[in-house]
């Protein structure tokens, strides 16, 4: 691909941040943030305390593990959004998020998820679902140009190969 088509990858990454799309989800994340917030140190409290001891210190540790999956997830959003903003290039963004752990703990195993309340779960859900999100979109503006070069079309075979049956 020439010089133009590496180019067009740079632009079509820079675009993508300024799509709507990404203020969906942008939107979505710091929603789910304060919403997380809101629910911990309050309805989330009160449960807390009404569960058993062993359930306790699940929930102990899944609040934790999904606060620090939302917070990485938001120093995310907020990056791109920068590069949105015009405060911040795409290649200092890239830069950036080496420091933001996308891949942040799984949540524990199904059988412990099912003993919290319902409340925590569908949180956790949701952050697990805008992880992946995130996650697809991060290989999409992130993968360097390079890669994207060597791939290349998987069409142009198929065509060539039709363009040299017709042609005889």
């Amino acid at each position: 691909m020439s010089d133009q088509g590496a180019a067009d990858l740079v632009l079509l990454s820079e675009r993508i941040t300024n799509s709507p799309a990404f203020g969906t989800l942008f939107r979505e994340g710091m929603d789910l943030v304060e919403e997380t917030a809101a629910y911990l140190d309050g309805p989330g409290r009160a449960e807390a305390k009404a569960l058993e001891r062993s359930v306790s210190l699940s929930y102990a540790t899944e609040s934790m593990r999904l606060t620090t999956r939302l917070m990485q997830l938001a120093s995310w959003l907020l990056l791109h959004r920068a590069v949105k903003e015009g405060e911040m290039t795409l290649h200092q963004a890239n830069r950036e998020k080496t420091k933001v752990k996308l891949t942040a703990a799984d949540p524990c195993p199904d059988d412990m998820l099912a003993k919290l309340p319902e409340r925590l779960q569908e949180l956790v859900s949701r952050s697990m679902a805008l992880q992946s999100k995130v996650r697809r979109l991060d290989m999409t503006i992130h993968t360097p140009a390079s890669e994207h070069l060597s791939i290349g079309n998987p069409l142009v075979p198929q065509m060539n190969m039709l363009k040299a049956a017709f042609e005889r």
